[in-house]
């Protein structure tokens, strides 16, 4: 008996577990746009079996609060920076129609069975703010309180945003996609290190003594 029986290893498998995924998917899907409906979002996408239902800012608190009827579980909270001046890493891929924004991520989940949502909201990133959950769920206090320190988001309600773990005389906020980082210019970001090849091994000649030693065993 095979230890994995349900990975695919005929066309037919691989066919028959396609369909079944797009099954999962439009199920998700259709579990997505029925929450949306339910709590006034503006949209849903689901992908790699993950959905993200898309919140008006201006209603992050009020949709957040609601879904909690359905997803009592606050997992974490955390944003994206989509910019256009990228100083470390990789350059932006179609840089002329990146939208530059911020996009704040709450995950919300269920304590009774596998559903569970990211929720996003799109923020200007030349101004950003939003409205704070910790008024409503205490525990988004230190993932507010990161998210201003790492991205420099104002969270309007939190009282307590004071760094995590910058010092206070600490200038920037390190996870913007702007911000450049010291270190780098000490060390190249990895992927444009030159590397050395391997050394050849030497080519070794046999002797005198080695060929007569294999003579003598052959005869």
């Amino acid at each position: 008996m095979s230890d994995t029986p349900d990975t695919p290893t005929t066309e037919t498998d691989v066919v028959e577990a396609a369909e079944h995924d797009g099954v999962e998917t439009g199920a998700l899907q259709q579990w997505a746009d029925a929450l949306v409906e339910e709590l006034g979002a503006l949209g849903s996408t689901v992908e790699f079996d993950t959905v993200r239902i898309h919140v008006d800012p201006a209603r992050w608190v009020e949709t957040i609060n609601q879904a909690r009827k359905k997803l009592e579980l606050f997992s974490w909270l955390s944003a994206i920076d989509w910019s256009k001046d990228v100083e470390v890493g990789d350059p932006v891929d179609d840089v002329d129609t990146l939208e530059e924004r911020f996009e704040v991520l709450c995950r919300l989940s269920s304590v009774e069975n596998a559903d569970g949502a990211i929720f996003v909201a799109v923020i200007d990133r030349e101004n950003p703010f939003i409205d704070s959950l910790m008024p409503t769920i205490g525990g988004a206090e230190w993932h507010e309180r990161e998210a201003h320190e790492m991205f420099g988001i104002d969270f309007v309600g939190n009282t307590n945003l004071i760094p995590l773990y910058l010092p206070d005389d600490f200038i920037g906020n390190p996870l913007l996609k702007s911000y450049p980082l010291l270190s780098r210019e000490v060390k190249p970001w990895p992927g444009d290190v030159d590397v050395e090849p391997m050394p050849e091994l030497p080519e070794i000649e046999a002797t005198d003594d080695v060929e007569s030693d294999t003579e003598g065993e052959e005869s």
